[in-house]
């Protein structure tokens, strides 16, 4: 008779984890409101992308349900830099929103360096602006990247200490991988990014303790590719026959990996929430 061999690893709960942060903001919103200082969120978005539509909606109904006020600013696609910018300038001038993001991608014509560099640091809860990056660097930020945020919550759930963890990133975007990079080193990790022109990467993803994917495209990560016992973390976002997954083929990484995040419900979720925990930091300190 055969037998199938039985996956040993399990399902990451994003939502829970989600769950736990935002729980943990509650009384924090409240104390908030009562001394006439209610947290809120301006959310920018450009054009009519349907999946940035998506996101910043989950964003806006995340943040409502804890009484975080929400505020979305919609402008055309063909808005000029110029233009956008006076629009940043003057919701920030009322002095009212305490944090403050640019749903990404903005279309091609737009400067999306300058657009997001016009954010305020103090209310850039999106950690994109050239001040912020740099405090996250030198480990002075304020806020956190939300997706690196919720990856480290994500690994946390699982290993307390990163001191000295074999870690390899693929994918080194702006938003997820460079980022992370920095976060992990600050946390004593040992760091392996891996990009398009990377040799060996399997290789570098079979040493990993900690294996992260960023990259946005089904079937990155495969079962081979998963050190026995590691912690996947699957933060891509990929859509095959209309259906959101992600970077890495679960089933396969089961197979090896202690655990793995699914997608949806891993990064998505937590992610929102480390948003909405900046908002709330940009309110206290406001």
């Amino acid at each position: 008779m055969i037998y199938s061999i039985p996956y040993m690893g399990i399902h990451i709960n994003g939502k829970k984890i989600a769950e736990s942060i935002v729980d943990s903001l509650q009384e924090r919103v409240r104390k908030l409101a009562e001394h006439g200082n209610p947290p809120s969120l301006t959310v920018i978005l450009v054009g009519d992308n349907k999946a940035s539509a998506t996101y910043v909606r989950k964003k806006g109904e995340a943040a409502e349900q804890i009484g975080i006020k929400f505020v979305l600013k919609k402008y055309p696609a063909d808005i000029s830099t110029e233009k956008l910018l006076d629009e940043i300038v003057a919701i920030q001038a009322d002095g009212t929103t305490s944090g403050m993001i640019v749903q990404l991608p903005l279309s091609d014509h737009i400067d999306t360096n300058v657009v997001l560099n016009a954010i305020h640091p103090s209310r850039d809860v999106d950690c994109l602006t050239y001040e912020n990056i740099g405090r996250l660097v030198m480990k002075q930020s304020l806020f956190l990247p939300p997706t690196p945020a919720a990856i480290l919550e994500i690994i946390a759930s699982q290993r307390s200490d990163l001191t000295g963890a074999n870690v390899t990133i693929v994918g080194v975007g702006a938003l997820v991988g460079k980022p992370l990079a920095v976060m992990l080193m600050n946390e004593r990790a040992s760091v392996t990014t891996c990009n398009s022109k990377t040799s060996d990467i399997k290789e570098k993803c079979r040493s990993a303790d900690i294996l992260v994917s960023g990259v946005g495209k089904a079937g990155t990560i495969i079962g081979d590719m998963v050190k026995d016992g590691a912690i996947v973390v699957d933060a891509g976002v990929d859509f095959v026959n209309g259906k959101m997954v992600g970077d890495v083929v679960v089933e396969e990484a089961l197979q090896h990996a202690s655990a793995v995040t699914p997608t949806p419900g891993g990064v998505g979720p937590v992610t929102v929430a480390c948003l909405l925990r900046n908002v709330v930091i940009a309110a206290e300190n406001k």
